[in-house]
Protein backbone atom coordinates (compact mmCIF):
# COMPACT_ATOMS: atom_id res chain seq x y z
CA UNK A 1 0.00 0.00 0.00
CA UNK A 2 1.34 3.58 -0.75
CA UNK A 3 -0.71 5.37 2.32
CA UNK A 4 -1.03 8.77 -0.74
CA UNK A 5 -4.01 10.60 -1.28
CA UNK A 6 -5.28 11.24 -4.60
CA UNK A 7 -4.10 14.44 -4.22
CA UNK A 8 -0.69 13.55 -3.29
CA UNK A 9 -0.87 10.89 -6.64
CA UNK A 10 -1.72 13.62 -8.77
CA UNK A 11 1.16 16.05 -7.98
CA UNK A 12 4.17 13.23 -7.97
CA UNK A 13 2.77 12.30 -11.20
CA UNK A 14 2.81 15.55 -12.78
CA UNK A 15 5.14 17.85 -10.41
CA UNK A 16 8.33 16.04 -12.17
CA UNK A 17 6.96 16.17 -15.77
CA UNK A 18 6.03 20.02 -15.52
CA UNK A 19 8.49 20.81 -18.24
CA UNK A 20 7.84 18.58 -20.95
CA UNK A 21 4.18 19.45 -20.09
CA UNK A 22 4.80 22.77 -20.72
CA UNK A 23 6.68 21.84 -24.43
CA UNK A 24 4.31 19.61 -25.33
CA UNK A 25 3.37 20.06 -29.07
CA UNK A 26 -0.12 17.71 -27.96
CA UNK A 27 -0.88 20.31 -25.50
CA UNK A 28 0.54 23.35 -27.17
CA UNK A 29 -1.92 23.51 -30.32
CA UNK A 30 -5.18 22.75 -31.56
CA UNK A 31 -8.66 24.50 -33.14
CA UNK A 32 -9.72 24.23 -29.30
CA UNK A 33 -7.30 26.97 -28.12
CA UNK A 34 -8.20 28.77 -30.96
CA UNK A 35 -11.98 28.48 -29.63
CA UNK A 36 -10.24 29.45 -26.85
CA UNK A 37 -9.31 32.65 -27.57
CA UNK A 38 -12.53 33.56 -30.01
CA UNK A 39 -14.52 33.23 -26.48
CA UNK A 40 -12.48 36.16 -25.04
CA UNK A 41 -11.59 38.42 -27.83
CA UNK A 42 -12.93 41.74 -27.29
CA UNK A 43 -13.35 41.35 -23.33
CA UNK A 44 -10.39 43.08 -22.44
CA UNK A 45 -11.86 43.94 -18.79
CA UNK A 46 -12.08 39.71 -18.04
CA UNK A 47 -10.51 38.02 -15.07
CA UNK A 48 -10.31 34.45 -16.24
CA UNK A 49 -9.80 30.94 -14.05
CA UNK A 50 -7.75 28.46 -15.84
CA UNK A 51 -8.83 25.32 -13.42
CA UNK A 52 -6.05 22.52 -13.76
CA UNK A 53 -4.10 24.66 -15.77
CA UNK A 54 -0.99 21.98 -15.96
CA UNK A 55 1.60 22.98 -18.80
CA UNK A 56 -0.46 26.49 -18.87
CA UNK A 57 -1.72 26.44 -22.95
CA UNK A 58 -4.73 27.87 -22.33
CA UNK A 59 -4.05 30.82 -20.13
CA UNK A 60 -1.39 31.26 -22.22
CA UNK A 61 -3.53 31.67 -25.27
CA UNK A 62 -6.21 34.13 -23.90
CA UNK A 63 -3.93 36.23 -21.31
CA UNK A 64 -2.96 38.76 -24.07
CA UNK A 65 -7.38 39.01 -24.64
CA UNK A 66 -7.88 39.90 -21.21
CA UNK A 67 -7.44 42.06 -18.15
CA UNK A 68 -6.36 38.88 -15.50
CA UNK A 69 -5.60 35.19 -16.01
CA UNK A 70 -5.38 32.65 -12.80
CA UNK A 71 -3.78 29.68 -13.76
CA UNK A 72 -4.72 27.60 -10.99
CA UNK A 73 -3.22 23.83 -10.12
CA UNK A 74 -1.97 21.15 -7.56
CA UNK A 75 1.11 21.11 -8.55
CA UNK A 76 3.33 23.64 -7.18
CA UNK A 77 5.91 22.60 -9.74
CA UNK A 78 3.66 22.74 -12.65
CA UNK A 79 2.81 26.31 -11.61
CA UNK A 80 6.42 27.27 -10.99
CA UNK A 81 7.16 26.03 -14.97
CA UNK A 82 4.17 28.24 -15.97
CA UNK A 83 5.43 31.14 -14.23
CA UNK A 84 8.64 30.78 -16.25
CA UNK A 85 7.14 30.53 -19.53
CA UNK A 86 4.45 33.23 -18.86
CA UNK A 87 7.54 35.78 -17.68
CA UNK A 88 9.13 34.63 -21.26
CA UNK A 89 6.14 35.22 -23.15
CA UNK A 90 5.71 38.52 -21.43
CA UNK A 91 2.24 37.78 -20.19
CA UNK A 92 2.60 40.13 -16.97
CA UNK A 93 -1.11 39.72 -16.31
CA UNK A 94 -1.00 35.87 -15.82
CA UNK A 95 -0.67 34.90 -12.24
CA UNK A 96 -0.46 31.31 -10.34
CA UNK A 97 -2.94 29.74 -7.31
CA UNK A 98 -2.09 26.48 -5.58
CA UNK A 99 -4.81 24.36 -4.66
CA UNK A 100 -7.91 21.59 -5.43
CA UNK A 101 -10.32 22.01 -7.73
CA UNK A 102 -13.35 20.96 -4.86
CA UNK A 103 -12.61 23.88 -2.77
CA UNK A 104 -11.41 26.82 -4.49
CA UNK A 105 -9.89 30.12 -2.57
CA UNK A 106 -11.88 32.42 -4.49
CA UNK A 107 -14.97 34.51 -4.00
CA UNK A 108 -18.27 33.96 -5.36
CA UNK A 109 -18.84 35.33 -8.98
CA UNK A 110 -15.51 36.62 -8.96
CA UNK A 111 -14.90 35.31 -12.65
CA UNK A 112 -15.73 36.40 -16.21
CA UNK A 113 -14.70 33.33 -17.84
CA UNK A 114 -13.87 29.79 -16.02
CA UNK A 115 -11.85 27.24 -18.13
CA UNK A 116 -10.42 24.08 -18.23
CA UNK A 117 -8.40 21.95 -20.99
CA UNK A 118 -7.51 18.19 -20.47
CA UNK A 119 -7.77 18.31 -16.64
CA UNK A 120 -10.92 16.87 -15.47
CA UNK A 121 -10.47 13.62 -15.60
CA UNK A 122 -7.58 13.51 -12.95
CA UNK A 123 -10.85 15.69 -10.52
CA UNK A 124 -10.78 13.44 -7.71
CA UNK A 125 -14.67 14.90 -7.06
CA UNK A 126 -15.70 16.05 -10.52
CA UNK A 127 -19.35 16.70 -9.84
CA UNK A 128 -18.15 18.88 -6.56
CA UNK A 129 -15.40 20.96 -8.39
CA UNK A 130 -17.74 21.49 -11.15
CA UNK A 131 -20.15 23.62 -8.57
CA UNK A 132 -17.07 25.11 -7.42
CA UNK A 133 -16.54 26.94 -10.90
CA UNK A 134 -20.20 27.63 -11.36
CA UNK A 135 -19.39 29.27 -7.87
CA UNK A 136 -16.93 31.45 -8.48
CA UNK A 137 -18.08 32.17 -12.07
CA UNK A 138 -20.50 35.49 -12.28
CA UNK A 139 -23.85 35.30 -13.36
CA UNK A 140 -23.66 36.29 -16.75
CA UNK A 141 -20.03 34.52 -17.25
CA UNK A 142 -19.11 32.05 -19.60
CA UNK A 143 -16.99 28.64 -19.18
CA UNK A 144 -16.12 26.00 -21.66
CA UNK A 145 -14.57 22.37 -20.88
CA UNK A 146 -12.21 20.77 -22.71
CA UNK A 147 -11.23 16.83 -22.05
CA UNK A 148 -10.91 13.66 -23.73
CA UNK A 149 -14.45 11.73 -23.65
CA UNK A 150 -15.50 8.25 -23.26
CA UNK A 151 -16.92 6.76 -25.89
CA UNK A 152 -21.11 5.64 -24.94
CA UNK A 153 -19.97 1.63 -26.05
CA UNK A 154 -18.67 0.38 -23.21
CA UNK A 155 -16.77 -2.11 -25.18
CA UNK A 156 -14.36 0.87 -25.99
CA UNK A 157 -15.57 2.51 -22.77
CA UNK A 158 -13.66 -0.22 -20.73
CA UNK A 159 -10.51 -0.42 -23.88
CA UNK A 160 -9.91 3.26 -23.16
CA UNK A 161 -10.13 3.20 -18.97
CA UNK A 162 -8.08 0.72 -19.26
CA UNK A 163 -5.16 2.52 -20.86
CA UNK A 164 -5.54 5.32 -19.47
CA UNK A 165 -5.11 3.95 -15.86
CA UNK A 166 -1.82 1.99 -17.35
CA UNK A 167 0.11 4.78 -18.36
CA UNK A 168 -1.42 7.21 -15.41
CA UNK A 169 -2.17 6.34 -11.98
CA UNK A 170 -3.97 9.26 -11.05
CA UNK A 171 -5.75 9.07 -13.80
CA UNK A 172 -9.76 9.08 -12.73
CA UNK A 173 -12.47 8.93 -15.46
CA UNK A 174 -12.92 10.13 -18.69
CA UNK A 175 -16.44 11.08 -19.08
CA UNK A 176 -18.99 10.49 -22.29
CA UNK A 177 -20.58 13.94 -23.51
CA UNK A 178 -23.86 12.54 -21.95
CA UNK A 179 -22.53 12.31 -18.27
CA UNK A 180 -20.72 15.65 -18.88
CA UNK A 181 -24.07 17.58 -20.24
CA UNK A 182 -25.83 15.73 -17.39
CA UNK A 183 -22.97 17.03 -14.68
CA UNK A 184 -22.87 20.44 -16.07
CA UNK A 185 -26.80 20.98 -15.61
CA UNK A 186 -27.01 19.36 -11.96
CA UNK A 187 -23.93 21.93 -11.25
CA UNK A 188 -25.73 25.34 -12.26
CA UNK A 189 -24.40 25.40 -15.80
CA UNK A 190 -26.29 26.03 -19.16
CA UNK A 191 -24.66 23.39 -21.36
CA UNK A 192 -24.28 25.47 -25.33
CA UNK A 193 -22.10 24.86 -28.50
CA UNK A 194 -20.66 21.20 -27.90
CA UNK A 195 -17.34 20.73 -30.09
CA UNK A 196 -16.37 17.18 -30.88
CA UNK A 197 -12.92 16.45 -32.10
CA UNK A 198 -10.30 13.16 -33.21
CA UNK A 199 -6.92 13.92 -31.59
CA UNK A 200 -4.25 11.36 -32.65
CA UNK A 201 -1.69 10.48 -30.31
CA UNK A 202 1.76 9.28 -31.12
CA UNK A 203 2.39 6.37 -28.37
CA UNK A 204 6.23 7.03 -27.79
CA UNK A 205 5.69 10.60 -26.65
CA UNK A 206 2.45 9.76 -25.33
CA UNK A 207 4.15 7.24 -22.48
CA UNK A 208 7.33 9.21 -21.99
CA UNK A 209 5.31 12.36 -21.23
CA UNK A 210 3.91 10.30 -18.45
CA UNK A 211 7.38 8.25 -17.46
CA UNK A 212 5.28 5.79 -17.76
CA UNK A 213 7.06 2.48 -16.12
CA UNK A 214 7.86 -0.23 -18.52
CA UNK A 215 5.93 -3.35 -17.35
CA UNK A 216 2.85 -0.69 -18.01
CA UNK A 217 3.88 0.46 -21.27
CA UNK A 218 4.45 -3.28 -22.19
CA UNK A 219 1.10 -4.09 -20.76
CA UNK A 220 -0.74 -1.52 -22.68
CA UNK A 221 1.05 -3.06 -26.01
CA UNK A 222 -0.61 -6.04 -24.78
CA UNK A 223 -3.88 -4.79 -24.62
CA UNK A 224 -3.66 -3.23 -27.81
CA UNK A 225 -2.64 -6.14 -29.99
CA UNK A 226 -5.42 -8.55 -28.66
CA UNK A 227 -8.81 -5.94 -28.82
CA UNK A 228 -11.22 -6.64 -31.56
CA UNK A 229 -11.46 -5.22 -35.19
CA UNK A 230 -14.43 -3.11 -33.64
CA UNK A 231 -11.53 -1.17 -31.09
CA UNK A 232 -8.99 -1.22 -33.56
CA UNK A 233 -10.87 0.55 -35.99
CA UNK A 234 -12.51 3.05 -33.39
CA UNK A 235 -9.33 3.84 -31.66
CA UNK A 236 -7.61 3.77 -35.10
CA UNK A 237 -4.50 1.72 -33.69
CA UNK A 238 -1.62 1.77 -35.23
CA UNK A 239 1.26 -0.70 -35.74
CA UNK A 240 3.67 1.21 -32.97
CA UNK A 241 0.45 1.64 -30.72
CA UNK A 242 -0.42 5.52 -31.57
CA UNK A 243 -3.77 5.53 -31.65
CA UNK A 244 -6.75 8.25 -31.67
CA UNK A 245 -9.52 9.57 -29.35
CA UNK A 246 -12.76 11.74 -28.80
CA UNK A 247 -11.75 15.38 -27.24
CA UNK A 248 -15.10 17.58 -26.62
CA UNK A 249 -15.27 21.27 -25.72
CA UNK A 250 -18.27 22.43 -24.27
CA UNK A 251 -19.17 26.05 -23.61
CA UNK A 252 -21.70 26.77 -21.19
CA UNK A 253 -23.19 29.44 -19.49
Amino acid sequence: MTGKTHESLVTDQFGPRAAAYVQSAVHAQGQDLQQLADMVRGHAAARVLDLGCGGGHASFTVAPHVREVVAYDLSAEMLAAVTQEAAGRGLGNLVTRQGGVENLPFENASFDFVLSRFSAHHWRDWKLALREARRVLKANGRGVFIDVVAPERPLFDTHMQAIELLRDPSHVRDYSPAEWKAALIQAGFVPGAMTMRRLRLEFSSWVERMRTPEIHVRAIRSLQTHVSQDVMRHFEIEGDGTFTLDVMTIEVT
